[in-house]
């Protein structure tokens, strides 16, 4: 399989729009037109409660439409991922998201994320992030 996990935080900056949001929102976008990006359950259970309180349910449509592989998820890795944060300082890393970080990993695609504690996780994981970032 080929793609990008696109994470929640990017997902909501899409659809807020605005100047700020507009970086990640092209580049949501340029995955987008190329069929490229992936969601998974976690992301989607994430998502639709915002997109239903702003009552943008055709947006949830399409959110919908986004290639979704099966989740399948390893308990035993998961708690070493979280070992491995907690070992190098990455404290209060949620379980959705050592969820999102290992199916990355597992389906060897990248992530795309807004959120720094990723980019902190792929400084000491096989988490690779997109767009690739030098450290």
């Amino acid at each position: 399989m080929s793609g990008v996990v696109v994470d929640t935080s990017v997902w909501v900056a899409f659809f807020r729009g605005g100047e700020a949001n507009r970086p990640a929102a092209d580049a949501l976008a340029y995955l987008l037109s190329g069929d490229e990006a992936v969601v998974n359950d976690v992301i989607l259970s994430e998502l639709l409660p915002f997109m239903n309180v702003r009552g943008e349910t055709d947006c949830a449509d399409a959110l919908c439409a986004v290639r979704s592989p099966a989740l399948e998820i390893d308990w035993p890795g998961i708690r070493s991922l979280q070992e491995t944060c907690i070992r190098n300082g990455i404290n209060k890393v949620g379980i959705p998201d050592l969820i999102i970080a290992q199916q990355s990993i597992a389906l060897s695609l990248p992530l795309f994320s807004l959120d720094a504690h990723f980019a902190l996780m792929s400084k000491c994981m096989a988490l690779e992030l997109w767009p690739p970032r030098t450290h």
